[in-house]
């Protein structure tokens, strides 16, 4: 279970908690057992699918029962038939079609088979059948609060993302490489108590902001 995420800078969501059914296992040797990424429902391709399939499914069905009524069946289909019989399997419209249906269904292919849900990193397991996780904006929210909490820091950019965090901060006074250091301690630190099972890169540049005019 999940929710979207909110922009950077908004008030941080709680992490995000799922709870597994089934009977309760033991916990594993160490208290933690091995975190996997959040699985999304993908609701709305399923839905276009289902009703493209629905709608093409109907109107074969109608034509069908058009012309075992005695009435001629739809002249598109009819078109469509004739088309296919005469062009040659290397015709291009066939290539172009047989092209587009091919990268389709490749693409249901990738969502079926890919988790999604890139937006919830994942925490480390310290109970057997609870999963939690937590959205990058709200991990963003937090090191951007801590980093201008670090002398020096006028403002900070966070970007997240499940293996690396890019921190831009501008630096009013203090030598940049004392803030950076500082940054990359007080950051560390932060990253570590996230509780990520996969704790991400720490990238941090400073820079003096610009002159105005």
């Amino acid at each position: 279970m999940s929710e979207s995420a909110e922009p950077q800078g908004s008030t941080a969501r709680p992490p995000v908690l799922e709870k597994e059914p089934g009977p309760r296992p033991q916990p594993p040797p160490g208290g933690t057992g091995r975190a996997h990424r959040f699985w999304s429902a993908r609701r709305l391709p399923a839905g276009l699918v289902a009703l493209l399939l629905l709608a093409l499914a109907g109107l074969f069905l109608y034509d069908v029962v058009a012309v075992r009524a005695g009435r001629p069946g739809m002249s598109w289909r009819r078109e469509l038939a004739r088309q296919l019989a005469k062009r040659p399997l290397d015709d291009t419209w066939v290539l172009v079609g047989a092209g587009i249906a091919a990268a389709l269904g490749l693409w249901l292919l990738l969502l079926a088979l890919t988790p999604g849900l890139r937006s919830v990193l994942p925490m480390r397991r310290t109970h057997p059948d609870v999963r939690a996780g937590l959205h990058r904006d709200a991990a963003a929210t937090v090191l951007r609060d801590r980093a201008v909490e670090v002398a020096g820091v006028q403002s900070a950019k966070v970007r997240t993302r499940r293996s690396k965090v890019k921190v831009r901060a501008m630096s009013h006074f203090r030598e940049l490489d004392d803030v950076r250091a500082d940054l990359d301690t007080a950051l560390g630190d932060t990253v570590r108590g996230l509780g990520l099972a996969r704790q991400p890169r720490l990238s941090v540049k400073v820079r003096r902001p610009g002159r105005k005019g």
